[in-house]
């Protein structure tokens, strides 16, 4: 699987805050944020995962007691143009060969506080997560985590970062790309539950990373 991480930290990047809500009356929308450690069942309630299996399988799982993790957002559509395109570039395909794709992200925020709040630990961690997803067999598919700076005020604000993880793939046709997300996605929610990334302790002679853009 092609796997790669970059940051997006500037004064002018956005903050995941949570919770957060809609500023729409939609109610097809949902809500806003909802805990899903708390409450498992609210995945009723989330649209996307309703209509995603994948999706929300991901979600109960990255959301599960034994999970390092928590999810903030998410989301899953068609992939657009511009997507494709880059798709295609990265992944060596010619656009008549595969020319469709579908696309989500998740927003994982990690439950263990002194690594919320670290950015040096989030690199480590985000080297290794690319490092263990590469050789996943999943030719037609994308991995890409943005690391961004979050605002969590569930029990008292703390401020930390966050990780984004989109999962992309191709097709042939509309449910070959859908059916090679699907695994994909259940590849890289699997990776991040692992043992490999669940034990993840940085060591303190490990260099500093340099972030990539």
């Amino acid at each position: 699987m092609l796997s790669d991480w970059s940051v997006e930290c500037g004064a002018e990047d956005p903050v995941l805050v949570v919770p957060w809500n809609h500023d729409t009356d939609d109610p097809s929308i949902g809500a806003g944020f909802v805990d899903l450690r708390e409450n498992p069942y609210d995945l009723d309630y989330l649209p996307e995962a309703e209509q995603h299996p994948a999706l929300m399988h991901a979600l109960r799982a990255l959301n599960a007691v034994r999970s390092p993790v928590f999810t903030a957002k998410c989301d899953a559509w068609t992939a657009t143009p511009d997507e494709l395109e880059r798709l295609h570039f990265e992944l060596d395909y010619l656009p008549e060969e595969q020319p469709f794709g579908f696309a989500s992200y998740l927003d994982l925020i990690w439950r263990e506080r002194s690594l919320f709040a670290s950015f040096h630990q989030h690199e480590q961690l985000l080297h290794r997560l690319v490092r263990h997803a590469e050789p996943l067999d999943h030719p037609l598919a994308a991995l890409e985590c943005v690391l961004r700076p979050a605002l969590v005020d569930l029990t008292g604000p703390q401020e930390g970062f966050a990780i984004t993880v989109y999962v992309r793939a191709l097709g042939a046709d509309a449910a070959s790309a859908y059916s090679h997300w699907e695994t994909a996605l259940e590849a890289v929610a699997g990776l991040i539950r692992s043992k490999d990334l669940a034990q993840f302790r940085p060591k303190a002679t490990e260099p500093a990373s340099t972030p990539r853009r």
